[in-house]
């Protein structure tokens, strides 16, 4: 199994040198030249299965090893003036690179390249068959493994596994802790209003346990001196029930659950931060630990989520509201996963939709540059970053600041003077009714009351005319007491005065007829 070796193969037509590799070949060939016959020129196997895996690796990757650079110094140097036929473009840069040498790569030295492959054991002789196809298996599953192994997709697996189970776990730690609190309520129901935390409440129930027991009890180290006070004087005039030490005994059982259930969460959150922080780290910078995870599994992988666009790294998380609203005829949503970043959750209402689509432009050109780039910094994620809290700043202020002009020039500043005013609470914003001045308020009821006092005036004088008629007394006109009468009464005294005198005529006139008759 160690046959791994470099081929150099020689032009026989052309004179002139090449190298192969059980995966790579390399061959100096003219351009011109339509068809040539190659033959072995040097031969140099590897020691081992490891160095041939280090050199497979390194073509692979377009790196140029070791022992490859000291065969092309070796042999192809003493005819540099020729071209070197290179079956990878990438390769042919390198070598030509640090070892000056001009590369060629076309299709015609593709096509070669597959003629010696196929031939490969007529060119080197003395090695079997079947012992060729051995090396060949046991070099690509050496070669896969090492793939496996530092890809970076399997690596985000490990991310997509710990937020699920994160998830989970937070889950889980809801539903125990809250079947803790209505269990040990049964018992002890002060104690669920008075200590709010709930790994404090199952550090508590579990070392105190009944709780006749916090009077002896020193929990000191769980709750500050003023809780613990509180907690043993509610204790004393607890209304809970009685439990048995078997109950008591599952319960602390419980707390013990939720305990471990918390420290290992801790314990995942720390190893999914410095997970991000290793492999997207400009990522994690813009949006998160949690939110880029989430997106990185929601998506599927890194490089996955690198195709995406920034419009859709805004909208993960939240198809199904948007084909809804594409059905419907309505607004689409503005923000799925991203929703939950910390830039998101610090703007108002009114310029969530702005900052989200700014972020996600942004996120969506930090994730390429983790997917995609070598290098491991953080500094791009923190530059753009910064960029949207200044605009974020800038959105906030706009509504407050004054802008001169066109708005291209500077703010003006005017001198600043000190003005104390006092204002006064004005009750007239209370009411919905709508608002009328004060003196036509006055006015109005002077007029109604003055109205109402003339009807009367007129009603009384009408009474006393008809009785002085029947009792034949003439009707006494009351002087004016004040010359500040309205003219209204008089016109109403004068019009009563001539139909009065009338009256007194006929009765006069039918008397003295009636004392002539009796005459």
């Amino acid at each position: 199994m160690n046959h791994f070796s470099f081929e150099v193969f020689e032009d026989a037509f052309v004179g002139k040198h090449v190298k192969c590799e059980p995966c790579r070949l390399c061959i100096p060939l003219r351009q011109k030249v339509s068809f040539c016959i190659v033959k072995l020129k040097h031969f140099e196997k590897f020691q081992d299965t490891t160095e041939a895996l280090a050199a497979s690796t390194a073509l692979v990757e377009g790196k140029l090893s070791k022992n490859l650079k000291k065969i092309l110094k070796k042999i192809v140097a003493k005819d540099a003036h020729e071209q070197l036929a290179v079956a990878d473009a990438k390769l042919g840069g390198v070598i030509k690179d640090k070892l000056n040498l001009s590369c060629i790569h076309s299709p015609m030295v593709t096509e070669l390249m597959r003629g010696i492959r196929s031939q490969i054991e007529g060119l080197i002789t003395g090695l079997p068959s079947r012992e060729m196809a051995a090396m060949c298996l046991g070099l690509a599953h050496s070669l896969s493994r090492y793939k496996l192994k530092f890809s970076p997709d399997k690596v985000d697996t490990m991310i997509i596994q710990a937020i699920s189970l994160l998830d989970d776990l937070d889950k889980e730690l809801n539903n125990y802790i809250m079947r803790c609190r209505e269990w040990y309520g049964w018992h002890f129901p002060e104690l669920g209003k008075i200590i709010t935390d709930n790994l404090t409440y199952c550090k508590c129930v579990r070392k105190v346990g009944d709780r006749s027991n916090f009077a002896t009890s020193d929990v000191s180290d769980i709750l500050p001196e003023e809780i613990e006070e509180e907690v043993k004087a509610a204790a004393e005039i607890s209304m809970g029930t009685e439990v048995s030490e078997e109950d008591i005994n599952n319960i602390i059982h419980l707390c013990d659950q939720v305990i471990e259930i918390s420290e290992y969460r801790t314990q995942l959150y720390d190893y999914l931060k410095n997970r991000m922080m290793a492999i997207a780290p400009n990522l994690t910078v813009m949006v998160g630990e949690l939110v880029g995870a989430r997106l990185i599994a929601h998506a599927g992988s890194l490089l996955n989520l690198a195709k995406h666009p920034a419009s859709t790294v805004q909208l993960l998380g939240a198809e199904k509201a948007l084909f809804r609203a594409l059905k419907t005829k309505r607004d689409t949503p503005k923000f799925g996963l991203i929703y939950h970043a910390s830039l998101v959750g610090q703007t108002n209402t009114k310029n969530k939709g702005k900052i989200s689509r700014m972020l996600a432009a942004k996120t969506a050109l930090t994730i390429r540059y983790d997917a995609l780039g070598e290098d491991t910094s953080a500094e791009m994620g923190a530059e753009n970053r910064l960029k949207v809290e200044t605009r974020m700043r800038l959105l906030e202020e706009r509504g407050i600041r004054r802008i001169s002009g066109t708005g291209k020039a500077l703010a003006r500043t005017d001198k600043y003077q000190n003005k104390s005013e006092v204002k006064v609470f004005d009750p007239s914003g209370d009411s919905t009714l709508p608002a009328a001045s004060k003196k036509r308020k006055i006015q109005e009821v002077d007029e109604q009351d003055t109205g109402i006092a003339v009807k009367a005036k007129k009603f009384k004088a009408e009474m006393k005319e008809e009785t002085a008629v029947e009792d034949n007394e003439p009707v006494k006109k009351k002087k004016k007491k004040k010359d500040k009468e309205k003219q209204a009464e008089e016109e109403v005294l004068s019009e009563e005065s001539p139909i009065i005198e009338n009256a007194e005529k006929k009765k006069k006139k039918k008397k003295k007829t009636k004392d002539e008759d009796e005459v």
